[in-house]
């Protein structure tokens, strides 16, 4: 009976601690994403781009493409909504099986709308990238 009831605590407080873990990935998930895109608004484009996952390196005249694309986005949103004022984070999904978390973020703009949008992210070597 008291191996039972031991065994029993042991599992509970295993479920509890892989909980937590969960939920502070997931929470490490949103904030990370939302640094991303924080520098995106700084004009910190590099960074954002440097945020993002890819399977193998990228040649240096694809990644100021994708610079340019960053520059270009945060021009639009000047354009259409007087800019991105705040990036907050909603909420979290994290998936418990793979290393992944789709991370919804509020844009806050500078003509008073606002929209939800979804990053999804992933974890590479411990690092939280942007798919």
């Amino acid at each position: 009976m008291r191996k039972s009831f031991f065994t029993i605590v042991v599992v509970v407080a295993a479920m509890l601690v892989a909980g937590c873990r969960n939920d502070n990935q997931g929470e490490l998930a949103a904030r990370t994403a939302k640094l991303y895109y924080d520098a995106l608004l700084e004009g910190r484009y590099e960074q954002f781009v440097d945020g993002t996952y890819h399977k193998d390196s990228l040649r240096p005249q694809y990644r100021q493409e994708l610079i340019d694309n960053a520059r270009m986005f945060v021009g639009q949103q000047q354009d259409e909504h007087r800019g991105i004022r705040e990036v907050r984070v909603s909420d979290f999904k994290l998936d418990s099986i793979t290393t992944d978390c789709n991370v919804f973020l509020v844009f806050a703009y500078g003509d008073s709308t606002s929209e939800e949008v979804l990053v999804p992210m992933t974890e590479k070597d411990g690092v939280w990238l942007m798919k």
